[in-house]
């Protein structure tokens, strides 16, 4: 057994390793203990941890009764299953190892597998809206028939890991060794599947790379609003309405680790390798794409409530850093993600896979480090505007008419009780697949998508593997595997029993200097991608001292937003940790899993932005008894916590300050944006939605238009403001006119209320606790749980020991990702709290 330097070390994955159908006793037991933390706010403690997640520990301690498990290789391959059914694989060799990691993800996840293996290969292929059309599809129980040349262009990836040396051909291997595992427990199941491949593998990691790792590719839809706001406002208005509204460089939002990292440019008023679409002109109509045949298209897990909190070794009471987050990848049964714990061939580790590709764990901990990550949504994909020369499927490219590449990819075929069949057919250009078609002046153009991980999803399993194999044994080495290696987009954070750090990832281009990332380029061949920035140019931090807390926020300061990413303003919910954060000199594991519990269920709204309402209401009288009442009760509501909870399990929210907030900020949002935006709400609505709230069950509170309000409030009441709007919104810039749009809200909210909940009085409503409740897709459990916004699978641990550390200097703290020994600014004296 290796050895465990952790010290405490826990974790929990609802709603349970099982994904048997029909459900058994671990299909639900972690949906149980996951929901019984909900209620206890910010008062957890350390039995409370003990018993609400289970041991994250190697070997099986805590952890019985166990049973064995029994594979075709015999006693080559030791399963172990715990009481939880987690698998604990032991082997000599890595080959048994990877069998045996594909024969316990065809035993607990062999219905998502099967479910989406066809699908996903919309996925590999970069068929346009992919992944919500596989899991669409899949939840309809239709099925994606590709065609043979789909299947030689999934392919394809094999030749990526063979050009990765020979690390890459060893993961090929490996890969085999799984599939062969997969294929072997059907076989002593006798399941009625096709026999896996490496392409079943490829398009997997594809379809949640897709999900979970990519950022930007909405240039085009966001060109039409700047269109629209110029034709109304001006070119000069319109162009600042629109810049204002991107947030792309905001100074005030909350960054998670130190320094600057420049990426990106604004341009004023575009570049000249910049398009602007016509309004209302893109359209995807000409490509006759099939819609999957289901009445209501559902969305792919959403990547927006991971989150991570890390206390450095000066901000411990134990002088160990602290480590408390997850990913959030939805809420399913079977879950999307599964856990292991694998010993043999050089791999020590525990931690979560994906089904499909669950020999590697993009999330887990080592002998003694741990590591997980968030989604970052880093810009690496553009969309171009391509010049057609006759026909809509010929194009110009450095002065030549070129003819489209046509894909026949293969056949959508719908659910049993739906047998519709459609032919799935793509076009591309250099660039990649044509996503539709629009105008620019009046002339028709095609509009292509190009991602910088195309085709190369699987390169990323070499970091995960120096994870799994323990050769990152220290925070320096984190850093240089994770943004060297890891191609698709996210927050990698890391701990152990000294250091904390976090690196931002991706394959992100250099665009040349005439390009804007955040509208459509030319693609006439002038404003090719440049390269990619280098590994040390990602935003990346080692700490002793302070904090690190990330909750799909902008990484750092001087970092672009991607152009899909109009929400990294001055409010954002990574705020909701830091007040509870600064409260303590010295913080605990319990005390850092109570601010993150604390924050899982708090109204961003409510807590961040009715000051700065408040404040502008209060400069004059009320506008009625019942508005007034209504602010009161906000202000009480924020005074006990703005939390969402349903305590009592009645139903409802207990706090009367949820009904008022959600009749109420929609309006109150319009109040403030309308003078300017006026017949463009919608148009924003559609790319910024105005409250991405609790009945979206778990990515609540990311995107949103809180930032617009807080900063023009703040700019109106006189107050300071770091990158100022250019222009004034609510009241044109006058107070009393905004204060009284703003009252005739709250009065109009007021009229709502009323009618929603039978009673004139705001202290009598209460909202709908049942219709925020989790429920786990796609309807194969009746169990349900309270609404929660936190990850789906989550470590809590902390480490007193380490292997021993060559000498070498450490990562600097700032920006550049240096290798000085300067001191953490927040290390001094603890001078800031809150760092």
């Amino acid at each position: 057994m290796a050895r465990d330097f952790a010290a405490q070390a826990y974790n929990v994955l609802p709603s349970g390793e099982s994904g048997a159908l029909p459900p058994d006793a671990n299909s639900t037991d972690q949906a149980v203990m996951y929901d019984s933390l909900t209620p206890l706010f910010d008062q957890v403690g350390s039995a409370d941890i003990k018993r609400l997640f289970k041991p994250n520990v190697f070997g099986t301690a805590g952890q019985g009764p166990t049973r064995s498990e029994v594979t075709s290789r015999g006693a080559r391959v030791k399963i172990t299953r715990d009481r939880f059914g987690v698998a604990h694989i032991r082997t000599r060799t890595r080959d048994d190892l990877m069998y045996g990691a594909g024969w316990v993800s065809a035993a607990d996840r062999s219905l998502i597998m099967e479910v989406l293996r066809g699908p996903a290969r919309l996925s590999a292929l970069d068929v346009p809206d992919a992944a919500s059309t596989a899991f669409t599809l899949a939840q309809a129980g239709g099925r994606f028939i590709p065609t043979p040349a789909s299947e030689t262009l999934i392919a394809e990836q094999t030749q990526v890991l063979q050009s990765l040396g020979k690390r890459g051909r060893r993961i090929l291997r490996y890969i085999d060794q799984y599939v062969e595992g997969i294929n072997a427990n059907y076989r002593e199941r006798e399941l009625p599947y096709a026999p896996w491949t490496r392409n079943d593998v490829y398009a997997m990691v594809a379809l949640l790379a897709g999900v979970f790792g990519e950022g930007g590719g909405d240039e085009a839809a966001r060109s039409e609003l700047l269109d629209a706001l110029r034709d109304r406002l001006g070119a000069d208005r319109g162009w600042d309405a629109w810049n204002d509204l991107r947030e792309q460089f905001d100074e005030e939002t909350d960054v998670s680790v130190g320094g600057r990292f420049p990426y990106g440019r604004a341009i004023r008023q575009g570049g000249p390798g910049n398009v602007v679409l016509d309004d209302g002109s893109f359209s995807t109509d000409p490509l006759s794409l099939p819609v999957p045949p289901v009445d209501q298209i559902i969305d792919a897990p959403g990547p927006a409530a991971s989150n991570a909190l890390l206390m450095s070794a000066a901000r411990s009471k134990s002088g160990h850093p602290l480590f408390v987050a997850g990913p959030q990848v939805g809420y399913f049964y079977p879950q999307v993600l599964m856990e292991m714990e694998l010993h043999g061939g050089g791999i020590d580790t525990r931690g979560v896979g994906v089904p499909g590709f669950a020999l590697a764990f993009v999330i887990g901990r080592g002998k003694d480090f741990v590591w997980s990550l968030t989604s970052a949504g880093n810009d690496l994909v553009d969309e171009y505007v391509e010049t057609l020369c006759g026909t809509d499927l010929t194009y110009m490219y450095k002065g030549e008419c070129r003819p489209m590449e046509v894909l026949s990819a293969g056949t959508i075929e719908g659910s049993p009780t739906d047998p519709t069949s459609a032919a799935v057919t793509t076009r591309s250009t250099v660039h990649g697949p044509v996503v539709g078609y629009a105008t620019v002046d009046g002339r028709r153009v095609a509009i292509s998508r190009k991602r910088s991980t195309r085709g190369r999803e699987i390169a990323s399993a070499l970091p995960i593997e120096d994870l799994m194999s323990n050769r990152v044994r220290s925070a320096a080495d984190f850093r240089r595997t994770v943004a060297k290696g890891f191609e698709v987009t996210f927050n990698f954070l890391y701990a152990d029993d000294r250091d904390i750090a976090m690196v931002s990832t991706g394959r992100l281009p250099v665009r040349p200097a005439g390009v804007d990332s955040g509208l459509p380029t030319n693609g006439d061949g002038s404003y090719e991608w440049q390269g990619f920035i280098q590994p040390g140019q990602h935003p990346q931090q080692t700490k002793r001292g302070g904090v690190i807390l990330n909750w799909n926020n902008k990484p750092a300061k001087g970092w672009t937003a991607a152009d899909d990413t109009w929400h990294y303003g001055s409010v954002v919910r990574n705020e909701l940790f830091r007040a509870g954060i600064a409260a303590r000199r010295k913080h605990t594991l319990p005390s850092v899993v109570s601010v993150m519990n604390r924050a899982a269920t708090t109204d961003l709204r409510n807590d961040q932005l009715l000051p700065v309402i408040d404040t502008v209401l209060s400069t004059g009288p009320a506008s009625s008894p019942r508005a007034a009442r209504m602010l009161e009760l906000l202000r009480a509501w924020r005074g006990s916590g703005s939390s969402r909870l349903d305590r009592d399990l009645d139903g409802r929210i207990d706090d009367p300050g949820a009904a008022v907030m959600d009749v109420a900020y929609e309006r109150l949002a319009d109040a403030v944006m309308s003078p300017v935006l006026g017949p463009q709400l919608e148009q924003l609505d559609s790319l910024n939605t105005r409250s991405d709230d609790a009945n979206n069950q778990g990515s609540s509170y990311n995107a949103g238009w809180y930032s617009y309000i807080d900063k023009d409030l703040r700019r109106l009441l006189g107050q300071p403001v770091r990158s100022p709007f250019a222009l004034s919104y609510c009241g044109g810039g006058d107070l009393v006119a905004c204060r009284n749009s703003l009252w005739a809200a709250l009065d109009e909210a007021g009229a709502e209320g009323e009618s929603q909940y039978g009673s004139p009085s705001p202290d009598d409503w209460r909202a709908d606790a049942t219709g925020e409740r989790i429920e786990f897709t796609p309807g194969l459990l009746p169990a349900t749980m309270r609404w929660t916004n936190r990850p789906t699978f989550q470590q809590v641990i902390t480490f007193t020991g380490h292997r021993a550390r060559a000498a070498q200097r450490r990562p600097g703290g700032g920006g550049g990702g240096g290798t000085g020994l300067r001191r953490d600014a927040c290390s001094a004296a603890l001078a800031h709290m809150a760092c």
